[in-house]
C-alpha cells in the first residue's frame, strides 16, 4: 500500500523540477532587459529623457492683458503635467498683475468668471520687464549667454531634450513684435533652431504661436524634428475669446483658450496624441484657421503623445551593467560613462556622472544577495514538499 502512491510522488517531484527550470530560465533574463522593459513600457518612440518649456509673452501694457494670460495659462498647464520650474523659462513683461488699473490686484484671470487665478503665489518669472528682448530670446535658445548668467535663465538642454516653445503677442507676415520696440522674424527663429540642432541642444521641438498671421512664423524653418502649429493663416487676424467687464479688457485669445480647454482633459499618463489636439481645432469657434507643419517632424502625429512636449517624462536611459561597472573602475583615468550620443557638455547636469558612478557596486552586491536568497528559498520549498509527499506515501 505504501508504494501505491509512489507514481504520484514521482509526478510531483517532476512538477517541482519543471517549475525550477522555468524559474531559472526567467531569472536568466538580463537586468538590463528587465530595466529597459520597465522604463520603456510607455515609450512613444521619442527617445527623449527630459522636457523643457520656453514660454514667451512678447507684449506689454495693460491693454495686452490677454497675452500675459495666454502665457500664464500655458505655464500652469506644463507645470501641472510634470515639467518643474527648473525646466521652464518664462519671459513676461509682468506689468499687469500689479497694474493700477487692475481691480483684482496681484491676480490674472483667463475667464470672465474669474474662477482660477493664473498668477497666484507660485509663479517664477525668469525674464521680466525689459529683459524680454529679441536678443535675450535668441541667446537663450542658442546657449550664447554671458558666463555670469544664473542657471535659472539658461536653457540647459541636450540632444535628448524635447522642448515646447510657445510665443504670443502682436505680429504680422513673418514677424512678431517684442514690446512694441523691436521685431523677431521667421528667419531669426529658423536660424536659432538650426543653431540648436547643430549644437545638439534638442531632440524634438514643438513650436506653438498665437498671433496674427501666426502660421507664417514657421514657414522658414528647415531644421529636423520640428513640429509647428499656429493660430491663423497669412492675412488673417487672431482674435480674443471674451472680455471681462470688471477688468475692462479681453482676458484670453481664442486659439489659446481652446488649446488650454483641451489640455484640461490631459493628465501625466494620458495616451492622447498630438493628432487628437490638432483635430480638435475648430475654425468656427477660434475665428481663424490654425495651421500645422509636420514635414520636418519624423514621427507620425497619431503616435506622438501630447505629454512628449507638455509633460515631464518618466523614462530613463538604461546602460548595460558591465559597461557602467567598467567605467566606474576606470573613472580615475578619465573616461566618461557610456552614451549612445555625445551631448553638449556645457548643458549636461553635473549630477549625472556622480549618480551613475556611485551605483554599480551597490547594485551588484544587492543583485548577488537577491539571487542567493531566491535559490535558498527555492530549494528549501522543493525539499519540504518532497519530504511531505514521501511521508504521506509511506504512512498510507
Amino acid at each position: 500500500m505504501r508504494f501505491q502512491l509512489l507514481p504520484q510522488a514521482c509526478l510531483l517531484w517532476l512538477t517541482c523540477f519543471m517549475a525550477w527550470a522555468v524559474d531559472s530560465s526567467d531569472s536568466s533574463t538580463s537586468t538590463g532587459e528587465r530595466a529597459a522593459d520597465f522604463f520603456g513600457r510607455h515609450d512613444s518612440g521619442s527617445g527623449h529623457t527630459n522636457n523643457w518649456a520656453v514660454l514667451v509673452c512678447a507684449s506689454r501694457y495693460w491693454f495686452n492683458y490677454r497675452h500675459m494670460a495666454n502665457a500664464l495659462g500655458m505655464y500652469r498647464t506644463v507645470k501641472r503635467l510634470g515639467i518643474p520650474d527648473s525646466n521652464i523659462i518664462l519671459m513676461l513683461a509682468d506689468d499687469v498683475a500689479c497694474n493700477a488699473r487692475n481691480k483684482f490686484a496681484g491676480s490674472v484671470y483667463a475667464e470672465a468668471g474669474r474662477h482660477l487665478d493664473l498668477y497666484g503665489e507660485n509663479i517664477e518669472v525668469d525674464y521680466r520687464g525689459y529683459e524680454v528682448t529679441v536678443e535675450n530670446f535668441i541667446r537663450l535658445l542658442t546657449g550664447r549667454v554671458d558666463p555670469s548668467m544664473p542657471r535659472s535663465k539658461r536653457l540647459l538642454t541636450d540632444d535628448r531634450s524635447n522642448i515646447f516653445v510657445y510665443m504670443t503677442g502682436h505680429g504680422g507676415n513673418e514677424f512678431l513684435k517684442f514690446q512694441d520696440q523691436e521685431e523677431i522674424s521667421a528667419f531669426d527663429i529658423a536660424d536659432a533652431f538650426e543653431q540648436m540642432w547643430q549644437k545638439k541642444r534638442y531632440n524634438e521641438i514643438l513650436f506653438m504661436i498665437d498671433t496674427c498671421q501666426a502660421n507664417t512664423m514657421y514657414s522658414q524653418s528647415y531644421s529636423p524634428n520640428i513640429l509647428a502649429t499656429g493660430s491663423s493663416q497669412i492675412d488673417e487676424n487672431s482674435y480674443s475669446y471674451e472680455n471681462d467687464n470688471d477688468i475692462g479688457v479681453s482676458v484670453i485669445d481664442s486659439y489659446t483658450h481652446y488649446v488650454l480647454k483641451f489640455m484640461e482633459g490631459i493628465n501625466k499618463t494620458s495616451q492622447t496624441s498630438m493628432q487628437d489636439l490638432f483635430e480638435s481645432y475648430d475654425p468656427v469657434k477660434i475665428y481663424s484657421h490654425p495651421g500645422i507643419r509636420s514635414d520636418l517632424f519624423r514621427r507620425p502625429l497619431d503616435k506622438t503623445l501630447i505629454t512628449d512636449f507638455f509633460g515631464g517624462v518618466a523614462q530613463a536611459e538604461v546602460f548595460p551593467l558591465q559597461d557602467i561597472v567598467g567605467s566606474s573602475n576606470h573613472h580615475d583615468n578619465g573616461p566618461s560613462p557610456p552614451t549612445s550620443r555625445k551631448p553638449d557638455t556645457s548643458s549636461v547636469p553635473v549630477v549625472l556622472s556622480t549618480t551613475v558612478i556611485s551605483l554599480p557596486r551597490l547594485t551588484g552586491e544587492m543583485h548577488d544577495w537577491d539571487n542567493w536568497w531566491k535559490e535558498v528559498r527555492k530549494w528549501t520549498s522543493i525539499f519540504v514538499i518532497g519530504c511531505l509527499v514521501s511521508w504521506i506515501s509511506f504512512v498510507r
